[in-house]
């Protein structure tokens, strides 16, 4: 039954659960209207019996006539039963009523055990009625009067109560029914656009669909969840295929000359013409240039490529200057003939350390690219904020917003190596520590690059295994 009932439309199950509800809703209602209704009835027909009394004459016709069950006269209309009751049980029924059945109730009121009885009994031909039995003076004596009402006074009320009820809820289920498939149609329409949008979007691949919001409820909030998506999904593919034709691009300068230098080996010896030792070599420098080149800029496509959760590693807490320090080796060894300064201050940062290091030798790395040849590169570290300035050329103002755009290079560095990558590996991974990094020109001529990174002068309190506890 449950799966049946998932398997219908949505706008199915919203009518039928509207229905549904209405349905218990309309019977709980009715239900509890028909009981109070009775309850009422029976209060207002237990107050007339007590506030009935006998007349005189029919108690007399009752002793006079004790035990006739005669039937009223032709044209008598009686609208209540009287009897006497004896205390050995016995009736005496005026000819003109119906007896009722006495009950021991009416007996105890007959040898004055009570004041007075109330409750539902029958006349001998079944009829049932409601009873109130109490004493009454006539004259000098006192006799027990039961007076009674027949049940059917109420029951044919309630039984046209009850199929007015039924008809009234029949109404009502089957208007809810409708109302409920009504205000699924007009509350799914915005369901329905989005869905329309997402099966335009599987279909064509066109992320710029965007759906109206209208509203602050639920409906908007997906709409707007949705809009959001499509928008990221299509900036991502933007990127990807901006990332791709910049590869690409990148990628054919050092193909081209690698192609050329090989081809010159290749027709070398092809032809038996021999090329001169010095330009041989010079020509198989070139060639492993350039694959040292082409394996650099594979690296750095790999890194960018990888989302952030893939491309983070286990954070630690690190030393910074000790970072720094190896980062400044391996720029020496880089850039010989330039002189280094460095002024290292403990500094202890939560990074993934073979990231951070990669950081700043790209760097340090500009520093010696664009440094004239003995020129020096001042490196300092202090507070938690690394700088590096060089003294060569500098940056244009107008180029320092692009210099951490990947595949980004100033004009006037064309000519010498690198990707256009390395600056944006940079950037990402200082963002990832949750630093910041910024480039910008150095007074009497240069550039000086600026990284700050959170962290302490001293580390942290080794944890109970010994090792280092990771700063939040």
């Amino acid at each position: 039954m449950i799966r049946r009932f998932r398997a219908l439309p949505l706008r199915s199950r919203l009518a039928l659960l509207t229905a549904t509800a209405v349905a218990v809703a309309v019977a709980a209602v009715a239900v509890v209207c028909w009981f109070v209704t009775r309850a009422q009835l029976h209060d207002e027909l237990d107050t007339s019996l007590r506030n009935t009394s006998a007349p005189t004459g029919t108690i007399r016709d009752a002793r006079v006539a004790c035990g006739s069950t005669a039937a009223p006269p032709p044209g008598q209309r009686t609208f209540a039963y009287i009897q006497i009751v004896l205390p050995d049980g016995q009736r005496c029924t005026p000819p003109y009523y119906q007896p009722v059945k006495v009950t021991t109730a009416d007996v105890r009121v007959a040898n004055g055990l009570v004041d007075e009885a109330l409750h539902t009994s029958t006349t001998d031909d079944g009829t049932e009625v409601r009873v109130h039995t109490a004493r009454q003076q006539v004259g000098v004596e006192r006799f027990t009067v039961s007076v009674s009402r027949p049940l059917t006074e109420i029951d044919s009320t309630l039984n046209q109560l009850a199929l007015l009820l039924s008809l009234l809820a029949g109404v009502g289920v089957v208007g809810a029914g409708a109302a409920g498939l009504w205000v699924a149609r007009a509350g799914l329409k915005p369901v329905d656009r989005l869905t329309g949008a997402v099966e335009h979007v599987a279909r064509t691949e066109d992320l710029t669909v965007r759906i109206p919001v209208e509203g602050e409820d639920e409906i908007a909030r997906l709409s707007r969840s949705f809009n959001a998506m499509t928008a990221a999904l299509a900036t991502s593919r933007d990127r990807q295929a901006q990332l791709i034709a910049d590869a690409g691009h990148e990628l054919r300068t050092p193909l081209t000359s690698l192609r050329t230098n090989i081809e010159l080996l290749a027709r070398s010896e092809e032809t038996g013409r021999a090329i001169p030792p010095d330009d041989r070599r010079a020509l198989m420098a070139s060639v492993k240039a350039q694959m040292t080149e082409l394996a650099a800029l594979i690296g750095d496509l790999q890194e960018l490529s990888r989302p952030d959760a893939a491309h983070q590693g286990p954070l630690e807490v690190v030393a910074l200057h000790d970072i720094v320090d190896a980062a400044l080796e391996r720029a020496r060894l880089r850039g010989p003939e330039l002189t280094f300064t460095a002024e290292l201050r403990p500094w202890y940062v939560r990074a993934e350390p073979a990231a951070l290091e990669r950081a700043l030798v790209n760097v340090l790395d500009n520093a010696v690219k664009f440094s004239p040849p003995g020129g020096r590169v001042e490196v300092a570290l202090a507070g938690g904020e690394l700088s590096v300035r060089d003294h060569g050329p500098g940056i244009p103002a107008d180029e320092l917003p692009h210099v951490f755009e990947r595949f980004w290079r100033s004009p006037s560095a064309r000519s010498l190596p690198g990707s256009g990558l390395g600056l944006s590996i940079v950037a990402r991974t200082v963002q990832q520590t949750g630093g910041t990094v910024a480039l910008s020109a150095a007074e009497g001529g240069g550039t000086r690059a600026v990284v700050r990174l959170p962290g302490a002068p001293t580390p942290p309190p080794a944890g109970p295994s010994g090792g280092v506890v990771p700063q939040q």
